[in-house]
């Protein structure tokens, strides 16, 4: 077995855990898993795998992911973050595998590229392919950014390699679930903007940087030039930047409704919640009942 501890947040995945820990083909040597109390069979499940299972309770990810790290006495060489909902593929199973121990010393992080799945199909298209992630590093040498959207591992000594083959995004819940859990994002997308336009920022962050990484050029579109167009208007010609221009049209039907839902929908659920805050924030009977507030997943 590969000297590598992997981490699983879950919260009611029993529909996809037993499938994520089967990808590792007995690649770790410890698989840890922090549970924020599931009420399905998510605990039983995990136990049934001989997983090493942890119950905590959840404020965010990026707080649950740090609190997971520091204390479940990890003391493997490597350690990777890993979604409920994600897969190695087995050429990625076997890289690593080949990979990891000879990796000389000033590497300290693995970029990995995921592949989306939406209703059983790969999201080639709209800028969906390949995301670029920091997911495994050694251990003690990165933290998760404390935001609550889009957080990110950061390496905080050291430098990083991308290896060539994928991981898989493929969440198997329904649409229901899927609408529910972009409900909730939501909320902490907008909190995260008016955080951001009070100049709210923590340590360990990645900046916006046009030229290092994916996420750091993400971030710096999204506040650069995404923020900065009307509210309404972006949700729309985002869309339309993703669907068309970005090819999103050749996903097929299963595209057409993730590029809708995902870029335009979401998008204007963002804006929608934060026009309600900016038109009630100085009103003092509404604004306790209309706070932007984090639930737990």
């Amino acid at each position: 077995m590969t000297d590598l501890t992997v981490v699983i947040l879950t919260k009611n995945e029993e529909a996809n855990i037993a499938k994520c820990i089967s990808s590792f083909r007995g690649l770790a040597k410890r698989i840890v898993v922090v549970d924020s109390f599931s009420t399905d069979r998510t605990k039983e499940i995990c136990l049934g795998l001989g997983l090493d299972f942890y119950e905590h309770a959840f404020t965010d990810h990026a707080a649950q992911l740090n609190w997971a790290l520091t204390n479940t006495a990890i003391t493997t060489g490597w350690t990777m973050r890993m979604d409920a909902d994600e897969e190695l593929t087995p050429e990625l199973c076997q890289e690593i595998s080949s990979k990891l121990a000879s990796l000389p010393e000033p590497v300290n992080g693995i970029i990995l590229k995921r592949r989306v799945y939406f209703m059983g199909r790969w999201i080639k298209h709209g800028g969906m392919y390949p995301q670029c992630l920091l997911r495994i590093f050694r251990t003690g040498t990165a933290v998760c950014e404390q935001k609550r959207m889009d957080e990110h591992m950061v390496l905080l000594q050291g430098q990083s390699v991308t290896f060539t083959h994928d991981m898989n995004d493929n969440n198997t819940k329904s649409l229901e679930w899927w609408t529910q859990k972009h409900n909730w994002y939501s909320n902490k997308e907008a909190t995260e903007f008016l955080s951001e336009k009070n100049n709210i920022h923590v340590h360990d962050e990645i900046q916006p940087n046009l030229f290092r990484g994916q996420a750091a050029r993400k971030r710096w579109f999204k506040t650069r030039i995404y923020y900065k167009i009307p509210l309404f208007k972006r949700p729309r010609w985002y869309f339309l930047y993703r669907y068309f221009f970005q090819l999103g049209f050749l996903d097929g039907k299963e595209g057409l409704v993730f590029h809708f839902l995902q870029g335009y929908w979401y998008r204007f659920l963002v804006d929608a919640k934060i026009y309600e805050y900016q038109k009630y924030k100085n009103n003092a009977v509404n604004t306790a009942s209309l706070e932007i507030k984090e639930t737990a997943y």
